[in-house]
This record gives structure tokens, sequence and C-alpha cells, in this order.
């Protein structure tokens, strides 16, 4: 797994969802935050986008787990931020996985 593909599944994964929901898609780059570019990108939308990219992925994201905010201080992360934690996830070894959403 490397971090083109994550991006790639990603932005395509948001995209859809957008569609889906009838609301606009700006364009999606790596400095783009979900939280605060994508309309109605809220609480009842994102848990679903975590759990489409992490089913396609196979990558275990922890139910408590984010990934469109920083675990520290709870601000947007950028598409380039979410897919370098996601790889770190992805590569994380099963036991490691609980540290990863931490960090």
């Amino acid at each position: 797994m490397n971090a083109e593909l994550i991006e790639t599944k990603l932005i395509e994964v948001l995209q859809g969802i957008q569609a889906a929901s009838g609301e606009d898609c700006p364009l999606i780059v790596g400095q783009t935050k979900p939280l605060e570019d994508l309309p109605q990108f809220d609480s009842k939308v994102w848990p679903v986008a975590i759990g489409i990219v992490a089913a396609e992925l196979s990558i275990n994201v922890p139910d408590d787990v984010n990934i469109f905010k920083h675990p520290d201080s709870a601000e947007a992360m950028t598409i380039d931020e979410i897919v370098a934690r996601l790889l770190a996830m992805a590569e994380a070894p099963q036991e490691e996985a609980e540290a990863v959403k931490v960090k």
C-alpha cells in the first residue's frame, strides 16, 4: 500500500459521498480540509466516509478515531495529513493499531 493509492481512494470516497448527498464538491487536493471545505461534511457524514475508506483499503480504523481531525488538538486535517495517518495505520501491526490512533 502506498500514499498515492490511499489519496486516490480517499478522494474518490469523498467525491462519491458529496455526490450521493446532493452537495457541491469543490476540487479536492492535498491541502483540502474535508471538515472545513466540503459542504455538509459533518458528524453524520464523516463516520460513513471513514467506514468506506477503511473497508475499501482494508485498513483497521478504530471506531473512536476520526481520521479527519488531529488527535491532539481536534483541528481539521488536510488530505495530505489524513493520507499519512492512514498509511501509518495500514503499516502498523495489528497490536500497534491502538498506538497509531493516539499519535
